[in-house]
Parts: structure tokens; sequence; C-alpha cells
């Protein structure tokens, strides 16, 4: 689990929250959740820390984890907008990364299992670009999984929850990752809803749901 920003980057700030301290508190929240239900759980950071985007992922990768779950709380100019949506890495930032990946010239360890070194750099595209591809569809199945989850429960989400983009933290080739938004800082409703521990805590249960029925799926070696 990453609680977005920490440390000198606060992240959103509006009526006196930052997100920093909302995403921290979110986090240890879940991980609390998820212990009960006997998952083994990583944060990224656990107090007021900066942390990398490349080291978040570093994380995930050392401690072998089955899936990355970025916290954040979203902030926009139009202050009705409210509501939880998930992103996933969009299709464009994917290709470019496999490209990229495949042209660095130390290539061990990309792919869990496989030495790169070993193979020429056409082979190394084409398995990186076929793990890229189950990390992908595992990411977006844990996406829907999520949203199917929280309107089944009556949280607000966007108009289009599921979105795409490239952010840094999506991009390990290897570990299914998402980017949670749990609601907008600037609105005043979902800041009361985000800092209010009962109320998160429901959000938080939902979240944990989806969790638990992307595992179950996955450990029957379910396609996605």
């Amino acid at each position: 689990l990453d609680a977005g920003h920490g440390g000198i980057d606060p992240g959103a700030i509006n009526l006196g929250k930052k997100e920093k301290d909302i995403t921290l508190k979110a986090v240890k929240e879940l991980k609390e959740i998820l212990k009960k239900k006997n998952y083994k759980v990583y944060l990224t950071r656990s107090k007021d820390q900066f942390i990398s985007l490349s080291k978040r992922r570093k994380i995930a990768k050392n401690n072998k984890s089955d899936l990355f779950i970025s916290i954040h709380v979203d902030s926009l100019k139009k202050k009705s907008t409210r509501g939880t949506s998930v992103y996933t890495l969009s299709d464009k930032a994917s290709e470019k990364i496999t490209a990229r990946l495949a042209e660095r010239e130390n290539k061990v360890d990309m792919i869990a299992g496989v030495n790169l070194e070993e193979v020429d750099n056409e082979v190394a595209s084409i398995l990186l670009d076929l793990t890229r591809r189950d990390t992908k569809n595992s990411s977006s199945f844990f996406a829907e999984t999520y949203i199917k989850r929280v309107r089944k429960n009556g949280h607000r989400v966007l108009r289009r929850p599921h979105r795409h983009a490239g952010f840094a933290v999506l991009k390990s080739p290897d570990i299914p990752a998402v980017l949670i938004e749990l609601g907008f800082l600037s609105n005043a409703k979902d800041v009361k809803l985000l800092s209010n521990k009962n109320s998160r805590k429901r959000l938080l249960i939902s979240l944990a749901g989806a969790i638990d029925a992307y595992a179950k799926l996955k450990n029957k070696n379910l396609a996605f």
C-alpha cells in the first residue's frame, strides 16, 4: 500500500487538510483491515516522509508484491466534483515503457525468473510485452472489481470512474498496480467524509473487499 505524497510534498491542501495526512491514515487503517483477513501488507511509508516515485515501485518489487495500490485524494477547480475513482496505466505509456526496458543494457531481473541478459533485444521485447499485457489486464480487472464493489456499497463514484494515465508509480512491468483517488479535497462533502474515521473506514472496507475478491480469483488461476 502506497500513501501518496509525504514529507516536503503535502499533495492537495484544502480546509486545513493535507492529502499526505489523509492518505497515510488511510493506508494504516486499510493495513489493519487486511491483516485481519490474513494478508501480508507492506507500506511504502509509515510516517510523514518524502519517498521518490521510483523508490515506491522498488519497495513493492523488493517485497515481491502481488498488487500495488497507491492511495491519493484529488483536487479540482470545480468544487462540485466528488467521489472515488481508480487509475490504471495507459496503453501509450505502457508501450513506451516496454520499448525502454528492452533497450536497457542491464536486463537482469526485469521479469521474475527470466534473465534477459541471455536473450536478444527482440526476444526481450516480446517477453516484456507479454508480461506487461498480463500485468495490465490484472490491473484493469482489479480496477473494475473496485468500482463494482464501491457502487454496490453505495459510495459516490465519478461518471467515468476507471481512468487511464501515465502515473510513474504504476509503471512496474510485472506488478499489477492501480492508483485510487478516494475523493476530492476540493469538495467540502468529500473532505468531511475522508476526515471522519468512521466514514473513511466504510470506503476502506469496500476497498479491502475488492482486494479480497481479486486475490481469490487470482488464486483460482482465472484469466482476466
